[in-house]
């Protein structure tokens, strides 16, 4: 029984590459930021932040595909992975956006106003 030594090489050129396409896509929004993205609002958040979001998100989850070996595993144990991920994901954010807002009109409707 013999195991032959097979290149990930071009794998990891392309994890790279892809990585790294989006990353400099985060950047450039990040630099540029357009109106047409950081004034519109969805759900509460201008969609330039949301598209970050999104990024980050398939970043996150790339990075566990591609060096976690999770393309090999059965779909079950994928999706016991990621589903759970998925919701704390949604559910921190969730948190951050309610309570976030509660803060916004506490300062913007008190007497005392930002002062930190």
């Amino acid at each position: 029984m013999s195991h032959e030594h097979v290149s990930n090489t071009k794998k990891i050129w392309f994890v790279f590459g892809l990585l790294s396409v989006v990353t400099t896509v985060e950047v450039f929004l990040g630099i540029v930021k357009p109106e047409s993205l950081h004034l519109n609002h969805l759900l509460g958040m201008n969609l330039l932040n949301w598209i970050f979001y999104i990024l980050t998100i398939f970043k996150a989850y790339y990075i566990v595909w591609a060096f976690m070996h999770m393309e090999g595993e059965k779909g079950t144990l994928r999706w016991a992975v990621v589903l759970p991920v998925i919701f704390l994901v949604i559910y921190l954010l969730f948190i951050l956006l309610v309570e976030g807002n509660y803060i916004f009109e506490v300062f913007k409707n008190a007497t005392i106003k930002w002062n930190f």
